[in-house]
């Protein structure tokens, strides 16, 4: 049967209408195909939807966090500060989304729990939890990295009485934690940004701590007419070298120089000077090998160490607020809005649950640990999110033969350039598993006309099925784990790193982070396009 005998709902279907689904309907309408975006939650903007707690925030810089494929829409929108908070985003989004007009191509209050290839038909099959089902020619996961939350398992959780819930689900109608005795789950970066705003209302907040971090300085600002201006200015080369940086950021990379080569004081001189800038211009703009040689990452971890610890004035908090037993960036380092100074006031405890009181079980009051039994009003669990393969796992994604994703997934998260999954005919993932570790509106907007360009050609050529090559896939993951291997994120699983999947209890760790440079891998999606996507296997009817 060819797909000529029958007509799909749309031509592609996507879930998630943050970054990911916006990025999309703009491509794919370019590409003259017809797009819907699902989204289970009440409006746009994904993370900027679910991440309401006070304190939310990016933590890549607002002129470079953004959708750029209108140059008008750059010019337009004006930010407000240098990290903008979660408000700031969202209202960014309903602003492209109306200057675009993309509502018509998005259904929100929607929860899709299936989508399976129909191989009759080479169409995909998508229901909704409400039951009504669509079809598609093809599916498309823009669900982002990081939409799926982990939900410890302590003992008699339930048995507490007052608000608990995960950080990413803060409720939308608000929650007053002023004059209230909160616990925060948790010490990443939700934390960090969290924790100085609360407490300052708060009766108290007790921080129960897993692993310490490295954290380096935000250095927030209020965005002025001069800065604005030169930004605008200058709009064209900042997106270009967004696009050629190795984390897609509009950074200097690499910038010459390895520490291993350069002496003792310009070193100490060149992190002091980077350190004031702030922003991850601290690793991306110091020195290439950082993230590389042992010892040059230990000297820039003993500076971040130094800089962090003398802001806090109680020898034992500072202790337990060091890192201790990993590379620095074995963990993604979060920016900091005055986190440690925190940890000063006399409403702000600490309480390490790996090596001093570990969490025993949950009572009807509060947290039970091996020493002390603490009482609360409120639990925020800030305990991170199962990166890079949450979203499509909750999902039951078919590919061939009835195969579950989920099951193809359990040993290796493979891929073919975080795009394409071997055994899932016309399925496409926005910065899946394997895609780099980089600015997420860069690499969005990358795969996004990835996509659209191999949709042009199946259009263009009558195409039916675009299967991709197990031999493919195979190899990227083979390069992708060989070039894990020469960093030192490669430990990231000595510190239960989100990075690597090592947070979840169900699974082994594994490389989830194509570290060749994103740039190198936007050039490999450009080369695969222009060589014909020799990654794939084209069919012209349904086998």
């Amino acid at each position: 049967m060819t797909l000529a005998q029958k007509q799909p709902d749309y031509d592609v279907i996507a879930v998630g209408a943050g970054f990911a689904g916006l990025g999309l309907i703009h491509y794919m309408r370019e590409a003259g195909l017809s797009v819907r975006v699902f989204d289970k939650a009440t409006d746009i903007g994904g993370t900027w939807t679910w991440n309401r707690y006070p304190g939310a925030a990016s933590d890549s810089e607002c002129y470079y966090y953004c959708l750029s494929f209108s140059k008008e829409l750059l010019q337009e929108w004006r930010w407000s500060v240098r990290y903008p908070g979660w408000e700031e985003n969202l209202s960014y989004m309903h602003f492209v989304a109306d200057r675009c007009d993309m509502w018509p191509h998005i259904q929100l209050n929607t929860e899709i729990v299936s989508a399976d290839f129909q191989e009759d038909t080479g169409f995909w099959l998508i229901k909704s939890a409400d039951g009504d089902e669509f079809t598609c020619k093809y599916f498309t996961s823009a669900m982002g990295m990081i939409s799926q939350p982990v939900i410890p398992d302590f003992r008699n959780m339930d048995k507490f009485q007052g608000p608990c819930f995960h950080s990413s689900r803060w409720p939308h109608e608000g929650l007053d934690y002023a004059g209230k005795r909160v616990a925060i789950i948790g010490s990443g970066a939700t934390t960090v940004q969290m924790l100085p705003v609360v407490a300052q209302t708060a009766e108290s907040v007790t921080v129960f701590q897993r692993t310490a971090n490295f954290v380096m300085p935000a250095v927030q600002k209020e965005m002025t007419s001069d800065w604005e201006k030169e930004i605008k200015d200058n709009y064209d080369e900042i997106i270009s070298n967004r696009r050629n940086h190795v984390f897609g950021m509009p950074f200097d990379s690499p910038v010459g120089r390895d520490l291993a080569d350069t002496p003792a004081d310009e070193v100490q001189a060149i992190l002091e000077e980077h350190w004031s800038r702030g922003s991850f211009r601290f690793v991306f703009e110091t020195f290439d090998d950082l993230l590389t040689n042992a010892e040059s990452n230990r000297i820039a971890g003993d500076f971040v160490i130094r800089k962090m610890l003398e802001k806090v004035r109680d020898p034992d908090v500072a202790d337990m607020l060091t890192p201790k037993g990993y590379p620095f960036f074995a963990k993604r380092p979060p920016l900091d809005h005055g986190y440690h100074e925190t940890f000063n006031r006399e409403n702000v405890n600490l309480v390490d649950i790996k090596d001093r009181e570990p969490i025993v079980e949950f009572t009807s009051t509060g947290i039970r640990t091996t020493q002390n039994d603490y009482d609360f009003d409120i639990i925020v669990l800030a305990t991170g999110f199962q990166a890079y393969t949450g979203a499509q796992e909750s999902l039951a994604i078919r590919g061939r033969n009835g195969l579950l994703l989920k099951d193809k997934w359990e040993e290796v998260s493979a891929s073919i350039m975080g795009v394409f999954v071997a055994e899932f005919p016309n399925l496409f993932m926005v910065t899946g598993p394997q895609a780099p570790f980089a600015n997420l509106p860069t690499s969005i907007e990358q795969n996004a006309m990835y996509i659209a360009d191999c949709l042009k050609k199946m259009e263009g050529e009558g195409l039916a099925i675009c299967e991709p090559k197990q031999s493919a896939e195979d190899a990227w993951v083979a390069e992708t784990a060989a070039i894990h291997e020469q960093t030192l994120m490669a430990q990231g699983d000595k510190v239960n790193s989100w990075m690597m999947g090592a947070n979840l209890k169900d699974k082994k760790p594994r490389v989830l982070i194509y570290f060749g440079g994103a740039n190198v891998y936007y050039d490999r999606m450009r080369e695969s396009v222009e060589a014909g996507f020799p990654e794939v296997q084209f069919e012209q009817q349904v086998s």
